[in-house]
């Protein structure tokens, strides 16, 4: 069974299993700031399996940003990206916005995901992300 718990960040032992699954899922990544904003960690069977994130945005007051969620790979294909994006759904429903935005950079299942979960592409005024970079939004 999998169990979905967010995680203070401020506990050491919590600030290093985040950083490790960033490292095992986004090796190419540098880790995110996990000081910032709010974040969930998927486990089964008491193993941590995945992790997701999100932010509220810096420009729309009622706008939550999805901004780092990964699964390990053996892990993947059983649905547990939209679970993840449905727990920072229903957070942000909690505190009351709008919309989700989010990106991706070459990855067609983290797409396919938003997709399933109600996202659209758009196209934002301004273009934060590297040549490539596909926008998503979802009103809530």
């Amino acid at each position: 069974m999998i169990i979905i718990r967010r995680i203070d960040t401020s506990k050491p032992v919590n600030a290093a299993l985040l950083n490790w699954l960033q490292l095992q899922i986004l090796p190419a990544d540098d880790p995110a700031d996990i000081t910032v904003g709010y974040w969930w960690v998927a486990f089964e069977d008491g193993d941590a399996i995945g992790f997701c994130a999100m932010k509220h945005s810096q420009k729309w007051s009622d706008t939550i940003y999805l901004h780092r969620a990964g699964v390990l790979p053996k892990h993947r294909g059983k649905g547990l990206q939209r679970k993840l994006i449905r727990v920072r759904t229903r957070q942000a429903l909690k505190f009351g916005m709008t919309w989700l935005v989010s990106d991706t950079y070459h990855n067609p299942a983290s797409a396919n995901s938003l997709i399933r979960c109600g996202f659209t592409m758009y196209v934002p005024t301004y273009q934060y992300g590297a040549k490539g970079t596909l926008y998503w939004r979802k009103k809530i």
